[in-house]
């Protein structure tokens, strides 16, 4: 185990990718003018090439936009291989304000406690500001697990309450024991994750076992427990707005939406440059021929 939740972040964040994640993370930085890639997801966890690779495209500068991030859809041809990729972009600067718990954002601290890797970076300073806010996203969502968990518990107890808070304050679904999920396949990510977490906010905690005790001032607690009240009111609306956003905001909202269909049921929809440029408008058009293509299928 590594000494210092600094240490045990650099460790992941430097984990090495597959070549055709690291040429396509560099393709998407580069072309955006980018710092730094971070890939996430479930590809990186099984090294698979297979469905949709996730990415974090970082800028440099402000934020441009007041509602972020921005999602795009991209695929590419490589070394023989059809990779596909949802993207996320938004400044670097409002990346690190949203992992530190400063922002209204409820899903970024929450998404970054768990696994990912710099997949491509500008220079040493843009990995250094990368390492910067994920160890402030490890340490937003330990403060939270320690006031939202059990009095005493296992870390998995306070990971579960964390992530069952997060998403009850989001616009989202999420199957029954979801968080069971997350920890059972990150069970290495996660093991001895939390406590390094405490020890960088300056939370005490006493250990028998594998049970964990956080010390928490009663005064500490109320805190935290206000700011995430504040922050859980907005979770919601902050959803919708960046759904809103997305319908119209999607590129290559087309593209992804015939690989999905495409995928799932074996149908084949053309996304001509009407469907691409104009989805909402041309959504009526594709659902009658979606509707015709599964009749005849019957």
């Amino acid at each position: 185990m590594t000494d210092t939740l600094a240490d045990r972040i650099a460790a992941t964040l430097d984990r090495p990718v597959r070549d055709e994640v690291a040429a396509f993370a560099r393709r998407l930085g580069e072309e955006a003018g980018g710092v730094a890639v971070l890939f996430y997801g479930s590809n990186l966890r099984t090294g698979s090439l297979e469905g949709v690779l996730d990415f974090y495209v970082l800028l440099p500068g402000p934020q441009r936009e007041r509602i972020w991030p921005r999602v795009s859809y991209r695929e590419w041809d490589h070394s023989g291989s059809r990779l596909r990729a949802k993207i996320a972009t938004m400044s670097l600067a409002q990346f690190a304000q949203a992992a530190g718990g400063t922002s209204r954002d409820t899903t970024i601290w929450a998404r970054f406690v768990q696994p990912s890797t710099l997949a491509w970076h500008a220079d040493e300073t843009a990995r250094i500001a990368v390492l910067d806010a994920l160890e402030s996203a490890a340490r937003t969502a330990a403060r939270l697990a320690a006031a939202v968990g059990p009095d005493s518990g296992s870390a998995d107890d306070y990971w579960r309450a964390l992530f069952r808070a997060t998403y009850e304050a989001e616009f989202r679904v999420e199957k029954p024991g979801r968080e069971n999920a997350i920890l059972e396949v990150n069970a290495a990510h996660f093991d001895g994750l939390l406590p390094l977490a405490w020890q960088a906010d300056g939370i005490g905690y006493a250990r028998d076992g594998t049970t964990l005790c956080p010390s928490l001032a009663p005064d500490e607690r109320n805190r935290v427990l206000r700011w995430w009240r504040r922050q859980a009111r907005l979770g919601k609306p902050l959803n919708l707005l960046r759904l809103a956003k997305a319908t119209t905001t999607f590129d290559g909202a087309a593209d992804y939406a015939a690989w999905k269909l495409h995928r799932h049921t074996g149908i084949t929809l053309e996304v001509t440059p009407f469907r691409s440029r104009y989805p909402l408008l041309a959504a009526p058009g594709a659902l009658f021929e979606l509707w015709r293509k599964r009749r005849d299928q019957r």
